[in-house]
């Protein structure tokens, strides 16, 4: 609809976890900085970070820059018992037919990791939504991979990466043992409202747009309502592109950023009269 109007290859606010689309503020570009080099060393690492923040970006970024070297085993749905964790190891490490009892399995996954050594090839388990993990049993799983090591390395990599309940859990006294197998942490939270400017001019000009296509006090307002959390920030440039597109508005400012937040509900326009809207747009923009 939009795209051609503002001379768009695709669209720049989509909400999948696009690697190409990855804005590197100074934040994602240290996330992603400890990640490689917990790779490297073969470490267990737990990023954590707000809903929206753009973790799961920054995993399929990872995964992206692996070297052949590293063989990725992505779990996106931990909802898993012991068993079924361990099954789907060992699936992810290319067994077509995992065992179904734990002892077998756990030989099963050592005889597979052992072949990944003998072929100069390191596993690297990341567990997606980790703060969706539902018992300290499969937690204590987790924690037993890390015993498949040799006396100088160890041969699987693993990252946890979650929302901050994750690390509130790992922090409880029942799950000292694994926290101190953790390496690495790393918590991602929302950008710099200043980032945000570079943020939505990062995603047009990747898709072939301009850079200024949205106003200055419209980014302003962009910022302010939606916390600078990557999410909402495409959530509410999208809506203002398809708004701006109905109105056959050339630039995006402040007066549709400001209609596009009513309909998603950051800001509410029921019943106010525009002095008083306008004061929740000033009280937003000011948190910049």
């Amino acid at each position: 609809m939009y795209l051609d109007f503002y001379g768009l290859e695709r669209k720049p606010f989509s909400k999948t976890p696009d690697p190409a689309m990855l804005y590197f503020s100074p934040e994602h570009a240290e996330a992603l900085a400890r990640m490689e080099q917990a790779v490297e060393d073969r470490e267990f690492m737990m990023l954590t970070g707000d809903v929206g923040c753009g973790k799961t970006t920054l995993s399929r970024a990872l995964i992206d820059r692996l070297p052949d070297s590293v063989r990725p085993a992505l779990i996106i749905n931990p909802r898993l018992t012991p068993n079924q964790l361990l099954r789907v190891i060992a699936s992810r490490l290319g067994e077509d037919e995992p065992k179904h009892f734990r002892v077998d399995l756990v030989e099963q996954i050592n005889d597979l990791l052992l072949n990944c050594l003998e072929n100069e090839v390191l596993p690297l388990l990341i567990i997606d939504e980790a703060q969706s993990i539902p018992s300290r049993e499969t937690f204590e799983e987790i924690r037993l991979l890390t015993n498949f090591q040799l006396d100088d390395r160890n041969l699987m990599s693993i990252m946890l990466i979650g929302q901050p309940e994750l690390d509130k859990r790992v922090r409880h006294s029942a799950y000292e043992a694994l926290r101190q197998r953790i390496g690495f942490r790393y918590h991602l939270g929302p950008l710099r409202p200043e980032s945000v400017r570079e943020y939505v001019a990062h995603r047009l000009e990747a898709v072939g747009g301009p850079p200024d296509l949205f106003t200055d006090d419209a980014l302003e307002l962009v910022a302010g309502v939606t916390g600078s959390i990557p999410r909402w920030i495409n959530n509410v440039c999208g809506a203002a592109l398809l708004e701006g597109f109905g109105r056959e508005a050339r630039s995006i400012d402040r007066q549709i950023v400001r209609d596009a937040a009513v309909d998603l509900g950051l800001i509410s326009g029921t019943g106010r009269s525009p002095e008083a809207l306008e004061l929740v747009e000033d009280s937003a923009a000011s948190s910049t």
